[in-house]
C-alpha cells in the first residue's frame, strides 16, 4: 500500500463567528418583497448602482423612502455615485 502524503503546511482551521460578529440580518427573519419593472429602469438601476450593488441600493432607497429620511435617500445616492465615478 501507498502511503498518504502529507502536506507541507498545515490547514489552519478558520475562525468561528461570535454572535457578536453575526451579521445584523440574523437577528430578524427576511422575507422577500417583489415588484416588476421594465428591462431599461433595472439597466438604469444596475448603471447606477453596479451590478453587485443593486439590490443593496434598491433595499437602502426603498427603506430611506418608507421611512421619510432624506438624509438616508441622499446618502445613498451620493455613494453611488462616487461608486460609479471610482469605476471609470
Amino acid at each position: 500500500m501507498a502511503a498518504k502524503k502529507k502536506s507541507a503546511t498545515p490547514r489552519k482551521a478558520s475562525p468561528k463567528k461570535t454572535k457578536a460578529e453575526a451579521p445584523a440580518t440574523e437577528k430578524e427573519p427576511l422575507v422577500v418583497f417583489a415588484f416588476r419593472l421594465s428591462q431599461a429602469e433595472r439597466d438604469a438601476i444596475h448603471q447606477t448602482a453596479g451590478p453587485r450593488n443593486a439590490t443593496q441600493f434598491v433595499r437602502r432607497v426603498a427603506v430611506a423612502f418608507a421611512q421619510e429620511d432624506a438624509k438616508a435617500f441622499q446618502g445613498v445616492l451620493e455613494e453611488a455615485k462616487s461608486a460609479r465615478t471610482s469605476q471609470d
